[in-house]
């Protein structure tokens, strides 16, 4: 029996049967909360009248050939879940979020399916399990968590590695878990990486080769140049313990601006924002979409969100960063504790 590889993500204590690339294993964890197996299928029996696939979602992007970029059907009745991503690489998820198989096509490479599986399948995961999601990336500053939000492309992790450039410890890329506890909403700890694309690599490091490439370049795609920076390497620091989460920054459109810009958010404002800006919320059956909403509503009661507008010029990410601080600690100033929305 192969052994297993123990990590811990977002609260979750997970078992693999090969290392997962840019993860820190642990000692042997004595319960697993999910399963993974790279290379082997589920072991469902596909027997004589058993439900077909339903056909559950289609992503309205298409790949190059003209093909949906993913594809998810339910299976068994809906047991199960068939994620197919257009360059072949395919997972199948338990509807308990407990258990994990990936297949890929022979051009794939294990880093290739392992950005698929700490993305997207991992956040489907835990949307799965009741946990919600934003598409927010976060540090950790004061007693507290601070999370940049904002659609791909916004600039979360490039904010978030500049904050780690800052000496902050950075709880989690792309991905923000909450968990409703005591008051608070605690951000939960994701994986010791930032990825980013390789322009915020030259701007924040001065060259796109000083940080190594997410996957090879014989890989699936060879012109997706995506970055990773090793939080566990001298000089940074991963923050492995759930903190709680005290603001949000929503991250605009870049703009040419003399200045950054900030402006606070009133509650329904920033629900709506929330809700706009969840992780893997698009194909979640109604019930957990009720669950989710009513969830974001006491978070946008509960903590400050900031529109924030940054600058085209990646080269004047500090002054953002002094912004962002400063406002942050003005809100600290206001609720040292527990989680406060201020008079606005």
């Amino acid at each position: 029996m192969t052994p297993k590889v123990d990590y811990a993500l977002f609260g979750l204590a997970l078992k693999s049967n090969r290392p997962i690339p840019g993860l820190e294993p642990l000692a042997n964890l004595p319960v697993a909360d999910v399963e993974v197996w790279f290379g082997d299928g589920p072991p469902y029996p596909d027997y004589p009248g058993a439900s077909p696939p339903e056909v559950w979602y289609i992503s309205p992007d298409a790949d190059r050939a003209e093909a949906p970029v993913l594809k998810v059907w339910k299976l068994q009745g809906g047991a199960f879940f068939r994620l197919r991503y257009g360059d072949g690489v395919e997972f199948v998820v338990d509807r308990r979020g407990t258990r994990v198989w990936a297949s890929w096509p022979g051009k794939a490479t294990l880093e290739d399916v392992t950005v698929y599986l700490l993305g997207p399948v991992l956040g489907f995961l835990l949307r799965l399990r009741g946990i919600t999601c934003l598409h927010a990336s976060a540090v950790a500053a004061g007693n507290g968590a601070l999370a940049f939000l904002g659609p791909p492309g916004a600039g979360k992790s490039t904010t978030a590695a500049a904050f780690a450039q800052r000496g902050h410890p950075v709880l989690t890329d792309d991905i923000t878990a909450l968990k409703e506890h005591g008051g608070d909403f605690l951000v939960l700890p994701g994986g010791p990486r930032l990825c980013l694309w390789s322009d915020s690599v030259n701007s924040l490091f001065g060259s796109p080769e000083a940080l190594p490439r997410l996957t090879p370049e014989y890989a699936i795609d060879p012109e997706w140049d995506k970055r990773w920076l090793d939080l566990s390497a001298r000089g940074y620091r991963f923050q492995s313990q759930p903190l709680p989460l005290r603001a949000i920054y929503l991250l605009d459109q870049r703009r040419p601006e003399a200045v950054p810009a900030l402006e606070p958010l009133p509650p329904g404002a920033g629900l709506v924002s929330l809700a706009a800006n969840t992780y893997k919320s698009e194909f979640l059956e109604r019930e957990l979409r009720e669950q989710e909403f009513d969830f974001l509503g006491r978070v946008a009661a509960r903590v400050p969100i900031r529109r924030v507008t940054p600058l085209a010029d990646q080269s004047r990410l500090p002054e953002l960063c002094d912004l962002i601080l400063a406002d942050f600690q003005s809100l600290a100033a206001v609720s040292p504790g527990r989680n406060h929305r201020p008079r606005e």
